[in-house]
């Protein structure tokens, strides 16, 4: 089963899942460069859009780990879906985004509890399921502290 040239792009984040090193936080950040061009903060967009890549995303993750092996690092398609998840709804300040994008590498890397168990589940599913957790986990984050940020403020 060969992976087309659509499928390596959209599955491999842009192809930054090829990057030698840190290609999870390479594709992460390349969502976020993405998540900065207009009109792609609006919130419907970028729900659709996180739809959008999770539904052609799955399949093309089985793809890729038949071809590279279990959640291969060369899928990042999972990483865009989880650093979007945690900028909806983001104020467009540079310092929020920066934490979000800080925040969002931590869960994903660290992957609290039971987001590591959501690997164990075979195929993409496994690939993109523990990035959402991670992804959601990150967006609750970030948004109780700008809540306090802003009850400090007041």
């Amino acid at each position: 089963m060969k992976i087309s040239f659509f499928e390596k792009l959209i599955g491999s984040g842009l192809f930054t899942g090829y990057m030698p090193f840190a290609s999870g936080t390479f594709a992460s950040f390349a969502a976020l460069i993405i998540y900065l061009i207009p009109p792609f903060d609006t919130p419907s967009i970028l729900i659709f859009m996180i739809t959008l890549a999770i539904l052609l995303g799955v399949p093309i993750a089985d793809k890729f780990e038949k071809e590279y092996g279990k959640d291969p690092k060369q899928c990042t398609v999972d990483e865009f879906v989880g650093m979007w998840i945690t900028l909806l709804f983001m104020p467009r300040k540079i310092w929020w985004l920066a934490l979000a994008f800080v925040i969002w590498r931590f869960m994903d890397i660290v992957k609290p509890f039971p987001i590591k168990k959501l690997e164990k589940i075979k195929g993409g599913w496994g690939v993109m399921l523990d990035d959402v957790l991670a992804g959601v986990y990150s967006f609750i984050s970030i948004q109780l502290i700008i809540y306090f940020f802003n009850m400090v403020q007041k």
